[in-house]
Parts: structure tokens; C-alpha cells; sequence
């Protein structure tokens, strides 16, 4: 059974010999090479190697595209900042006002925005490389998450609350050209599209529930419409949300360790394939392998099948390799 099939046969519930290892990696991955996070975010072809090196070097079982959340941003016109050893930046919101979208480019092209372009060629590079062999994940920001790096985060959290209407029309905006670019990285050959909308994790429910929930749901089943799975990253406790998230219909949805494992799976079911709980700080960074493969022994005991092995967000630079290794390390699937 290779990573593929380990990888499909668990979202599809049936047993496998061990669990699919899928961290997030980002800039541990670019110095695992010896590179740093700028070179990463901005070349594909740094981004391919470092994910193929991890993936040689600590037994995952995919490989991403995850590196920042500014590449439809870029694309819809803003300026973005690359630093050495740091996540881009964005050098500032391109709108500021909510009710005037002209400046920004309308529907991106994927293959004709610089970043965009630089993802679709690094999910190209997967295929050619591994195709057949792992999991290529690909990834797209959610509508709160876009709209909230378009204005600012502060400026659109109180732009829900004082003009729902103007919000709702800007992650629109944020959803055509999300589900545009999900559907060209699926082309190139991800099987899977990641969503990540973090800042959706500091909305109450029912603002949640009524602005971003149906636009969510829209790119779930856009994208699950081409054939592709869904999984959703919303870092940061999730708890007061997963009632909602359960109604998404998303293949994988991540968990980060705030998040009690066995409420999340009474949420949502068997039929979704929880990923994560184990602390990336606390556990990864600083703890020790003995402590990480207790760790996931717990979170796999309390979300039962079908599980992913990952921290609940990104990998920190700065990790003991033998850390990551004891992560990733064969888990023995159980009934």
C-alpha cells in the first residue's frame, strides 16, 4: 500500500495498514534544505523540494503547496513582501472601503497572476514527481480569511458586524476566485484542496452561520464537484463552531489542540476524517519524542477512525528533527 492508496482508503473508511502522516510544513521545510521561508514562498521549485526531501526524510504521505496566504491576494493586486526568514507580508490591505471594490482586479486568472501561477507550477512539479505515489494537496484561502486579508482584519471584523450586506458581496468576490483557482490546481493534479479560513475561528455562531457558513459550503461542494477532496483548516479552537462545520460536508477537517477530539468527532460523524490535535508548540517544538507518540496515541484514541496524524497547525521552525520523526512515525491502523 503506498501513500495514495493509504491516504484514499482512509477517507473512504476502510482499513489500512497505518494512518497517513500529513503535517504541514512551511518553514521547518525550507530549512530542512538548507533554503529559507522567502526562497520557499516564492519559488516552486524550492517549495517542491523541500516538501520531497520531508517527505524522504520523516515518512509523509503528502505533499502541499501550503506556504502563505497571500497568493490570491497578490493576485487580486495587492503588494506582497517577501523577508528571509519570515512569512510574507502584505505591504498593505488594497481596500479601503468596503463599499468600493473597484481596486481590486476582478476574478484573477490563476495562470495570470505571479503567485497563483507559482502554485498551480508547483502542484504541476508534484504530479510529474510523485503523481500515483502521495497525496498532492492543494490550497486556497476561505471567504472570511480572503476578505479579511484584502481589508485588514480589524477593519473587516467590523465590517460584519456594521454592513453585512458589503461583507458578504467582498467574500463573494473572494469565492469566485477561490473556487476558479481550486479547480486549476485540481487540473494539474491535486487530488485534494485545502481551505484554510482561520479568522473565521473569532466569529460568534450565528454571525458565523449566516455570512461565512454559506459561502464556505458553496466552495465545499464547488470543489468536491470537480472530484477533488476538501479539507478544512481553521486554526485556533473551532469548539463553539463544529455543530456548523459538521453541515459543510468536507472530507478532512483539521483540529488544533484546544478542540476536545471526541466532541469534535460526535460533530461530525464518521464519515469525516479528523486531522491533528496534537499541540505544534507544546508537543512538537518542545517536546520530546516519547511525549509526541503519547500524544498522538491520544488523539487517535479519542477520534477513532478515520484519522490523519498531523499537529494541529504547521510544523514550527526550530523543531528537533527527531520531533518530526516521532510524529510521523508508522502508527498501526485499528478497528
Amino acid at each position: 500500500m503506498n501513500s495514495l492508496q493509504r491516504y484514499l482508503a482512509t477517507l473512504k473508511g476502510h482499513p489500512t495498514d497505518t494512518l497517513p502522516r500529513v503535517p504541514i510544513l512551511m518553514q521547518f521545510a525550507a530549512e530542512h534544505i538548507g533554503s529559507n521561508y522567502a526562497s520557499f514562498a516564492s519559488d516552486f521549485r524550492v517549495l517542491v523540494e523541500a516538501n520531497l526531501r520531508c517527505r524522504e526524510d520523516f515518512g509523509m504521505d503528502q505533499v502541499s503547496v501550503i506556504s502563505d496566504p497571500y497568493r490570491e491576494t497578490q493576485g487580486f493586486g495587492a503588494e506582497i513582501q517577501y523577508i528571509e526568514n519570515h512569512a510574507p507580508c502584505l505591504v498593505r490591505p488594497p481596500l479601503s472601503d468596503i463599499h468600493d471594490l473597484s481596486p481590486l482586479r476582478v476574478d484573477p486568472d490563476p495562470y495570470g497572476s505571479e503567485r497563483m501561477l507559482d502554485r498551480l507550477l508547483a502542484v504541476r512539479e508534484f504530479q510529474s514527481r510523485v503523481g500515483g505515489e502521495c497525496s498532492i494537496l492543494g490550497w486556497v484561502e476561505g471567504p472570511a480569511a480572503e476578505a479579511a486579508d484584502l481589508r485588514g482584519v480589524q477593519d473587516f471584523l467590523l465590517d460584519l458586524m456594521d454592513d453585512e450586506n458589503a461583507s458578504i458581496a467582498l467574500m463573494e468576490r473572494c469565492i469566485r476566485t477561490a473556487i476558479r483557482f481550486a479547480e486549476a490546481q485540481l487540473a494539474e493534479g491535486a487530488d485534494t484542496i485545502g481551505i484554510g479560513d482561520a479568522i473565521a475561528s473569532q466569529l460568534p455562531p450565528d454571525l458565523y452561520r449566516n455570512l461565512v457558513w454559506p459561502l464556505e459550503k458553496r466552495l465545499v461542494e464547488a470543489i468536491q464537484a470537480k472530484n477533488g477532496l476538501v479539507k478544512l483548516h481553521i486554526c485556533g479552537n473551532i469548539t463553539h463552531l463544529l455543530p456548523h462545520i459538521a453541515e459543510l460536508g468536507v472530507d478532512i477537517l483539521d483540529i488544533d489542540h484546544m478542540v476536545d477530539p471526541a466532541y469534535a468527532r460526535k460533530c461530525v460523524g464518521h464519515e469525516v476524517a479528523l486531522a491533528g490535535r496534537v499541540d505544534p508548540v507544546a508537543d512538537v517544538l518542545h517536546g520530546t519524542p516519547a511525549g509526541i507518540r503519547s500524544a498522538v496515541a491520544q488523539s487517535y484514541a479519542a477520534t477513532k477512525n478515520p484519522h490523519l496524524v498531523m499537529a494541529g497547525c504547521e510544523i514550527p521552525p526550530g523543531t528537533p528533527p527527531a520531533n518530526l520523526k516521532a510524529l510521523c512515525e508508522p502508527v498501526p491502523y485499528r478497528q
